[in-house]
């Protein structure tokens, strides 16, 4: 069983990543902010499954919120009244929703608090990759693929560190599985990756910024994973869905892309050289 997911895996992502690297370098940057914003739809759809399961019409309302979240970063994302009025109104909104929409009262602070945070994970944090793709200007594609290399090679090797040298957990009351060997090597391939980025994809990144937002994003993005298997733990579901073959739902692969994605964005914009 475990030889027939991992070849999944492997053909998945033979499939998957040519098909988001021609997206990401010969189309327009608001081609990939269509295909982010359809990953964003259906994680949010996966997300309010789990927190609003018995309300279908609380489940429309953040999904629409989520995509509200990242329309409002692209369209005026340069404009910082903007970005915290919506931070200021989120959680407002969320309250009011929840108050409209009351059900169970033990549930409802839960509730209301997953409709606030959960656009801003998703809508914000996936958002960030768009940001990235056209605010990085001709290195926007590059660092796009920073941030897939920092996040999936991270969980590459913190797989394979896992599974031949583990002995020690890492979460166990979070993730069983995970071990603090198969951490180190999820980071020491994040460094790589990293490495890799400066001389072949992003070349005016220094190598050092590189490796520091590795060692940064790699170990904060692992810690992005450990959190959605929390969530998922709580409201007792395996996989957050089954989009991706092999995979299981968006939130289970772009868990720590969310915190790498971020972390890059914001290298990007307070630090690079070459902005």
């Amino acid at each position: 069983m475990a030889r027939s997911n991992l070849a999944t895996r492997f053909l998945t992502a033979a499939v998957g990543i040519p098909a988001i690297l021609a997206l990401l370098y010969l189309g327009p940057p608001w081609g990939f902010a269509l295909f982010i914003g359809v990953a964003i739809l259906v994680g949010a759809l996966e997300l309010f499954g789990m927190t609003h399961d018995k309300d279908a019409p609380s489940r429309v309302i953040g999904v629409a919120i989520t995509l509200g979240v990242f329309a409002v970063l692209w369209l005026f994302g340069a404009d910082p009244r903007v970005l915290v009025g919506v931070m200021l109104l989120l959680p407002i909104v969320a309250l009011f929703v929840t108050l409209a929409r009351l059900g169970a009262i033990e549930t409802s602070a839960l509730r209301a608090m997953s409709m606030g945070f959960g656009p801003l994970w998703l809508g914000g944090g996936l958002g960030a990759l768009a940001l990235l793709r056209r605010d990085a200007g001709a290195e926007g594609p590059g660092f796009v693929v920073l941030s897939l290399a920092l996040a999936w090679l991270s969980d590459t090797g913190a797989y394979f560190a896992g599974r031949f040298l583990g002995k020690h957990k890492l979460y166990a009351a979070v993730s069983p599985k995970k071990t603090v060997e198969g951490a180190f090597g999820g980071l020491a391939a994040a460094v790589l990756g990293a490495v890799l980025g400066h001389y072949v994809f992003v070349r005016s990144m220094p190598l050092l910024d590189g490796i520091v937002l590795a060692v940064v994003a790699g170990s904060l993005g692992q810690a992005g994973d450990l959190a959605e298997s929390m969530i998922k733990r709580s409201f007792g579901v395996k996989d957050s869905g089954g989009i991706v073959p092999g995979h299981g739902g968006i939130l289970d692969r772009v868990d720590a892309l969310i915190v790498t994605g971020t972390f890059t964005y914001l290298y990007v914009l307070w630090l690079w050289p070459g902005a």
